[in-house]
Formats: C-alpha cells, sequence, structure tokens
C-alpha cells in the first residue's frame, strides 16, 4: 500500500472529477431538502418528525462510493514500493588472506581453519545466478577460480587454503579486479558491466610492499577499484591477541582493523569486523544480502484496486439496505 512512485501521476487529475461528485451530491440534497419544506405542511411535518429518529446512516452508501472511487483513482496512478529480487548478473570476487598469520588460534580452531568454513558458508548462501571467484594472496596473488556459478568448484578450492608467508594485500585487489574485468568483457544481458564487488577477508597489514601507498600498494588498489566502480567490502578477522610460533618464539599477530577499514572507505565499500566463526558467518550473512539481492520499484496498485473494489461492494450493499436503492 505505496504512496510513491507513482508512474502516471497525472491520474490524478481525475479526483477533479470525484470532488465534482460530492458537489454534485451536497446539491442535490440540499435542494430536495428545500422542495420539501416549501411544498409539505408544516404542522404535519412536526408532528411526522417527532414521531422519527432522523436516519444517521442514509449518507454512508454514498460515502463508500466516493471512498471507492478515491482509492481505484490511487490505484490506476500507478503507485510503486521497494521490492527485493536476486541477482541474476553480477560478479563477486572473495579475496581470502593466507599469510602465517592466519595459522594463529586466537580464533577457534585456527584462523584460517575458521575462514575455509565461513568461506564455504558465504558460498553456499550466495544468490546461485552470481558468479563467484576466489583470489589468494600471501606474498604474491593467485586466481584460484575464476567467476562462475559453479559453487563446488569455488568450496574445492577453499578447502586447499594453507598459510604461505607474507601479505601482499594490493596483490589480491588488484587480481580480482583484473578477474572482474575479464568477466564482464564476455557477459552479456545488459547495457554495460555486470555490477561487480570485492569482498577482501583479512587479519593483518600489507607487508608486500610496506608501503600501502606504493604503485602495487592495498591503498592504491583500493583507489583503482573506486575508478572502476567496484567496492570493496573488507572483513578484519582475528583478535588483538594472536600469536603464531615462529622459530620457536612467539610473534604477535594482531588485527590491522584500521588499514582495512581504510581499503573499505577508499574503494566506496563497507568495512567489518569478526573475531570468531560465527561473528564471521553473520557477516556473510549481511554480505550476502546486500549483494545477492538488488531493490527495484515494483507495481503496489493490487492493495488500493482490491479496498477501491471493496468499498465499492459496500456501497451498493449499503444503498440497497438502508435506502432500497443503489448509491446515488
Amino acid at each position: 500500500m505505496s504512496l510513491s512512485g507513482f508512474t502516471t501521476p497525472w491520474l490524478f487529475c481525475y479526483l477533479v472529477v470525484v470532488v465534482a461528485a460530492v458537489a454534485a451530491y451536497l446539491l442535490v440534497q440540499r435542494s430536495r431538502r428545500r422542495r420539501v419544506l416549501r411544498f409539505a405542511n408544516l404542522a404535519l411535518l412536526e408532528q411526522v418528525a417527532a414521531g422519527q429518529k432522523p436516519r444517521r446512516w442514509r449518507h454512508l452508501p454514498a460515502a463508500l462510493l466516493v471512498a471507492a472511487l478515491a482509492l481505484l483513482t490511487t490505484a490506476m496512478a500507478g503507485p510503486t514500493h521497494d521490492v527485493r529480487i536476486p541477482r541474476n548478473r553480477a560478479v563477486v570476487m572473495l579475496v581470502i588472506d593466507v599469510s602465517e598469520s592466519m595459522s594463529a588460534t586466537d580464533v577457534a580452531p585456527s584462523r584460517i581453519e575458521a575462514a575455509r568454513e565461513a568461506g564455504k558458508h558465504f558460498t553456499d548462501m550466495l544468490t546461485p545466478g552470481i558468479n563467484l571467484g576466489l583470489v589468494k594472496f600471501s606474498s604474491g596473488a593467485t586466481l584460484l577460480v575464476a567467476p562462475t556459478i559453479d559453487r563446488q568448484q569455488v568450496k574445492q578450492a577453499i578447502d586447499k587454503l594453507v598459510p604461505e608467508p607474507r601479505t601482499a594485500t594490493g596483490e589480491g585487489i588488484f587480481t580480482a579486479l583484473q578477474a572482474i574485468a575479464t568477466t564482464g568483457a564476455v557477459m552479456g544481458g545488459g547495457d554495460g558491466p555486470p555490477p561487480a564487488r570485492i569482498v577482501l577477508e583479512s587479519d593483518g597489514k600489507e607487508t608486500v610492499p610496506p608501503n600501502l601507498d606504493a604503485p602495487r600498494g592495498a591503498f592504491t588498489a583500493a583507489q583503482a577499484a573506486k575508478e572502476q566502480g567496484v567496492p570493496i567490502s573488507t572483513i578484519s578477522f582475528g583478535t588483538p591477541d594472536g600469536v603464531v610460533q615462529v622459530d620457536g618464539q612467539s610473534i604477535p599477530v594482531p588485527t590491522d582493523d584500521a588499514s582495512l577499514a581504510k581499503i573499505a572507505d577508499l574503494s566506496g565499500g563497507q568495512a567489518f569486523r569478526a573475531s570468531s566463526l560465527g561473528e564471521l558467518n553473520q557477516v556473510y550473512s549481511t554480505l550476502d544480502e546486500q549483494i545477492g539481492y538488488q531493490v527495484v520499484r515494483g507495481d503496489s496498485s493490487a492493495g488500493w484496486v482490491a479496498l477501491g473494489a471493496l468499498a465499492l461492494a459496500l456501497s451498493i450493499g449499503a444503498g440497497i439496505l438502508l435506502n432500497r436503492r443503489l448509491p446515488a
């Protein structure tokens, strides 16, 4: 029952007819009363009126008829409302950090195992018509699965993710952008490239290169994503207390929320954080709601038509029951 987004608002001009009908009805009632008073025997009229109560409901049929006309006019104007429909032409690149810090066990059973589990959960949830690709990054980046609707292929690749040295976040983003561009060049079904999104899951700051503003750095890659119209949703995964064992030494690997948040901001995306498998799954569920569906304007005139028809039927029924004639 929306009252916005009318497709043909000029049809509300017909409400002038409704107003004219109301005015005509009032004039007829007033004229009828004058004729009665002009030709009636006033003494007799007072005696009859004393024995009868005024019929309060005699105008109800006309009121219902006016309401029906107003409701049907609103329906004709074509009101619309927001409708969520699954996307069937889009590209999502899942970019997962597999640096050595992902072996930390601050997230049970470990960051990398939780990332694999949540990644497969996201793969299963994502709208079937979306093309999903997978990139892993450590000292470099590798396109494991080009965008496809074959979810099993993506899940099998996720299962093979293992920790590797160093973190090249920018390379991961650039690799995902290249895959999106390649897919968009061959994907039909639209006037332009398909909408795309990068989902970047990482636990730490980029180390290759050490300067995030370098030509292949994470911030530079985020700006390139912005220029290409590809927002990046970042997920900072882990806790400040994470440690890994390297040559018998405990090395702290706290999450770097700030850099990931800036990557999201530079690209026009949104930053999330998760410190457990449950929270990570919740983030992926939120992303599925954002990515897997689009909001379009849909017709909402059916409700107005139904109410208009109901008011019209009630008007006819009330006219016959109360006034022994159709409403006029």
